[in-house]
């Protein structure tokens, strides 16, 4: 009778254990967390085939939940054998079909255990940022470490710069040795990563080992985009993908304390301070994003994101940030392409969707006439025309706002000086190596002459002469020249040099008068 009751117990627990082979979770129902895993599998001579196609098998339902791609989860392989081979990098595969389609065609290497080898590539080209093909920057790291705990080799010491750079190390082991060694090279807490279990009961600690990577990998935040004076846009992973619920959104400023919301409380939770002054949201579970309205300018919010569903339990995640002050436009006025007269206006930030029009205003100073006109909306520049050269003018523009306020800003600007050149530049020999400078000009005010002249020919090169001549001069004698010396007058006026003309002495007897007519 005990032993047929014995038989029964033995029966009915068969019957309710699950198959190693059973797996009916959906494909990439765990839009969870983002990060690079690389599974360091050792395939030498120590572990049989059966042995490899077990650890296979394993991974292959390890990984079965996990949404991959490029902002998720990525899946790397690295086998251990006499010459470790990589057999696909985190690049390689972003759906489900292709990396179980990998997982299952990997064959085994032989040879030696080469673990030491295998970590130098770990570490050098796959979890090193940067790197190409290697993981990303700023997101987690994780190596899982499967062997068979045969001779591994001195793996202290890479796996300690591993750990040291921030790497995640977990370790299965399916012997029952090295103990001491591999809880030196995990991450603690080594209760939760490292594993030790015979090659036939690897499903035994499959949801173990796949929460012990949800746990580093978890992307538990929530970004913070666009911010403006009275809006701002919360993004988020979707967890919710694939099951029932919706996300919950509070927030409101800072100092009025943003309920938490509950759902699990974690770090990052935002704690209730009992603050009612916050406003409240409920999003899709389809959502990963939502825009926060009616803000005020210059002020630190907090918002939480609960996502609730009776399925699982969450996190609440919170995040502050500060809206940026009120800008009314104008707010920043430019002047460009300015000439003796006119000048192009610029202001901003154009504001078509609160603003009505442009009214601006300019005149001369100190009391010049009052100039005018209107811009819409659609535009923050204008060309104002008509100006007088060398002259200061006070410009404002106006925002005439839709909601009734007004914002001004005025500038002052300046149009160029107006710099004409010479009328006329003559030159008149006197003796063999002297001429007579004349020049005449057309407008009044000049501040001087600037008078150059530089030799030309090969055999006196390098001779330069320049020197300043006062306003009231129209004529100089330049002596001792070099053959063929070119001779410039530039008129100087207050702000800048005018034009200069020209002409080259020639020193010889028919060549009395010479010179450029303008």
């Amino acid at each position: 009778m005990e032993r047929r009751m014995f038989l029964s117990w033995m029966l009915f627990c068969l019957i309710l254990r699950p198959s190693a082979t059973q797996n009916t979770a959906p494909e990439g129902v765990l839009n969870c967390c983002e990060g690079d895993v690389l599974f360091l599998l050792d395939s030498s001579g120590s572990v049989s085939s059966y042995e490899h196609s077990r650890m296979l098998t394993f991974l292959s339902e390890l990984l079965l939940p996990f949404s991959l791609g490029e902002d998720q989860v990525r899946i790397g392989l690295l086998q251990v054998g006499t010459h470790p081979h990589l057999e696909f990098g985190f690049d390689a595969y972003n759906t489900q079909t292709a990396l179980q389609g990998a997982l299952r065609s990997t064959k085994p290497l032989r040879g030696d255990t080469n673990t030491v080898e295998a970590l130098k590539i770990a570490r050098n080209r796959v979890l090193r940022p940067g790197a190409v093909g290697g993981a990303r920057a700023g997101l987690p790291r994780v190596l899982v470490w499967l062997t068979d705990g045969v001779k591994p080799g001195d793996v202290v010491g890479p796996m300690t710069e591993l750990l040291e750079e921030g790497v995640a190390v977990l370790v299965v082991s399916t012997g029952h040795g090295n103990y001491l060694v591999l809880r030196q090279v995990v991450s603690p807490p080594v209760e939760n990563h490292l594993y030790f279990v015979d090659i036939d009961d690897l499903s035994i600690i499959t949801e173990d080992l796949r929460d012990a990577i949800i746990e580093i990998i978890r992307a538990e935040r929530i970004n913070v985009h666009d911010i403006s004076s009275t809006s701002a846009t919360l993004e988020w992973r979707p967890v919710l993908s694939g099951l029932t619920g919706y996300y919950e959104i509070r927030f409101g400023p800072t100092s009025t304390g943003v309920p938490g919301g509950g759902g699990g409380g974690g770090p990052g939770t935002s704690p209730s301070t009992g603050g009612s002054q916050y406003q409240r949201l409920t999003q899709s579970v389809d959502s990963s994003s939502a825009r926060l309205t009616s803000l005020k300018p210059d002020t630190t919010y907090t918002a939480t994101l609960t996502p609730k569903s009776t399925e699982q339990s969450f996190n609440t995640l919170s995040v502050s940030f500060t809206t940026k002050p009120e800008v009314l436009s104008p707010a920043v006025v430019t002047v460009s392409e300015s000439v003796d007269s006119s000048v192009r206006v610029s202001w901003g930030p154009l504001q078509p969707e609160t603003v009505a029009s442009y009214y601006i205003e300019y005149s001369a100073l100190p009391s010049g006439r009052l100039h005018t006109t209107t811009v819409d909306r659609m535009h923050n520049s204008t060309l104002l025309r008509d100006l007088q050269p060398d002259t200061t003018y006070l410009v404002t523009i106006t925002a005439r706002h839709i909601s009734g306020k007004e914002k001004a800003m005025s500038v002052k600007l300046c149009t160029p000086e107006v710099t004409p050149a010479l009328a006329d530049l003559q030159l008149t020999t006197v003796g063999s190596d002297s001429v007579q400078v004349d020049w005449k000009v057309s407008v009044t005010g000049l501040r001087g002459y600037w008078l150059t002249w530089e030799g030309q020919q090969s055999s006196v090169p390098g001779q330069r002469s320049s020197f300043y001549l006062p306003p009231d001069s129209l004529s100089t004698r330049l002596t001792n020249l070099p053959p063929s010396a070119r001779v410039c007058v530039s008129p100087i006026y207050r702000t800048a040099r005018g034009e200069g003309l020209c002409c080259t002495a020639q020193f010889h007897s028919d060549a009395l008068v010479y010179g450029y007519q303008s």
